[in-house]
């Protein structure tokens, strides 16, 4: 029986390709993103073994029902790819907008302890794997980033939320890209890491054997 992946985030760049990538690998995989349409031609584009979900990470609600639509098309969920990430157009404390930090929080703590909150009673019962978008602004310090301040929580939550987790034989990966070729960026970046190269990452994390746990895959371009 196929193994099934739940992806946040899933409209373009790291969450598309990972889909991609997924169901390449024979996983059935959830896209959620707000972006309707982009979803649903990525669907498309997949062909058997997809569903699309509309869905505000932001909302437990939303997350609540798109975990439930998940296992009642497939019969389970085996992985959770919290991907579903932002940034600010201002930077720095002192010259930052308290709104949209916010609004980055929102998305970038939020969002990934509702994922997780919501998806552990599905992912017990498949010994499941909770996989979460890191990067290297959170392992590292950026002069007044909150961006970065919001992604050392993931990592810091992602180590307690695998320790939770192997109470029950489950698993939890954070993934820590430096700068990638997306829409994150304003001008493309094709010598920086692809959003294939990190699709490669998660479906190596999830492939481990029971016996393996990685914790944390840390990838940097290689230019």
């Amino acid at each position: 029986m196929a193994k099934t992946l739940l992806i946040t985030g899933a409209s373009s760049g790291i969450g598309a390709a990972t889909a991609k990538a997924a169901a390449s690998a024979g996983w059935n995989v959830a896209l959620l993103a707000r972006s309707t349409d982009k979803i649903e031609a990525l669907a498309g584009e997949i062909g058997d073994g997809v569903i699309a979900i509309t869905c505000d990470v932001t909302r437990l609600d939303d997350i609540r029902d798109a975990l439930q639509q998940t296992a009642d098309r497939f019969g389970s969920i085996d992985g959770v790819f919290a991907n579903a990430g932002t940034g600010v157009e201002k930077p720095g404390v002192e010259g930052g907008d308290p709104e949209e930090w916010r609004g980055m929080i929102e998305v970038n703590i939020m969002a990934v302890l509702y994922a997780a909150h919501a998806a552990i009673p599905h992912l017990k019962k498949t010994r499941g794997q909770f996989v979460v978008t890191g990067s290297k602004a959170g392992r590292d310090t950026f002069k007044g980033s909150v961006y970065s301040a919001t992604k050392h929580f993931v990592h810091g939550f992602g180590e307690n939320l695998a320790e939770e987790m192997r109470e029950w034989g489950g698993r939890a990966t954070v993934i820590a890209p430096g700068m990638v070729n997306t829409d994150f960026f304003d001008e493309p970046k094709p010598t920086k890491i692809q959003p294939e190269d990190v699709a490669n990452a998660v479906i190596f994390a999830l492939g481990q054997p029971e016996t393996s746990a990685v914790r944390e895959i840390y990838l940097m371009p290689n230019d």
